[in-house]
């Protein structure tokens, strides 16, 4: 059972709404996913409170802030959403239930700053045991220096680039309504489906596995 864990130290990094699209995702492929929220504000548990009942199911995993369990049987796919601040033991055990780890990280020199630490803790651990870890860039706007600092900035940690996704009011709305990109008529959402399909590519290891 594949379990993909969002993580950023970075309080605002867009972990809910990256764990929200790759949890849509493994369900618009029929997957029976689960999805984790680790964060105590438990941002996606409420999304996911707001999901209709007529798209592609998605069930909630009951994570405690102090333990986290196996999901049930019959759990194909589990993604995990975790907190800004994660680290030490926590994240260790974190770390530990994933197949694949992805950080989200937008193309300020400030996020960069504040994540530096944390992503060359990954870069390490994936030396240390076969994680695959790949970097989201959010907001991004190719056209910018700021796009062209993040890329610099990311292969100096040798983690790959995985997409970047643009800062569009599609995400804000489709949250409102518990929905994501997977869930609506594709040609609503063409541009940024076409910036999702490497992502889905490389989440897609998951089950050729």
């Amino acid at each position: 059972m594949p379990v993909v864990v969002v993580a950023n130290p970075k309080g605002g990094a867009g972990k809910t709404t990256l764990s929200t699209h790759i949890a849509g995702y493994f369900a618009s492929r029929g997957h029976a996913v689960m999805l984790g929220d680790v964060d105590r504000q438990q941002s996606s548990r409420m999304w996911l409170g707001l999901r209709p009942a007529e798209v592609h199911p998605i069930a909630s995993w009951e994570v405690g802030h102090n333990d986290i369990v196996k999901p049930p049987k019959g759990t194909t796919h589990v993604v995990l959403d975790t907190p800004g601040g994660l680290h030490g033991s926590r994240f260790k055990e974190v770390r530990k239930l994933a197949d694949k780890l992805v950080v989200p990280l937008q193309p300020s020199i400030f996020d960069m700053a504040a994540t530096r630490d944390f992503i060359a803790e990954l870069a390490d651990s994936r030396h240390a045991r076969k994680l695959d870890i790949g970097i989201v860039g959010m907001r991004v706007d190719a056209r910018t220096i700021a796009a062209d600092r993040l890329q610099e900035f990311v292969q100096t940690l040798g983690l790959p680039v995985l997409g970047t996704l643009r800062d569009t009011q599609n995400y804000v709305h489709l949250a409102a309504r518990g929905l994501t990109l997977f869930d609506v008529t594709p040609s609503r959402v063409a541009k940024d489906l076409e910036q999702w399909a490497p992502i889905c590519q490389w989440l897609d290891e998951l089950t050729a596995k």
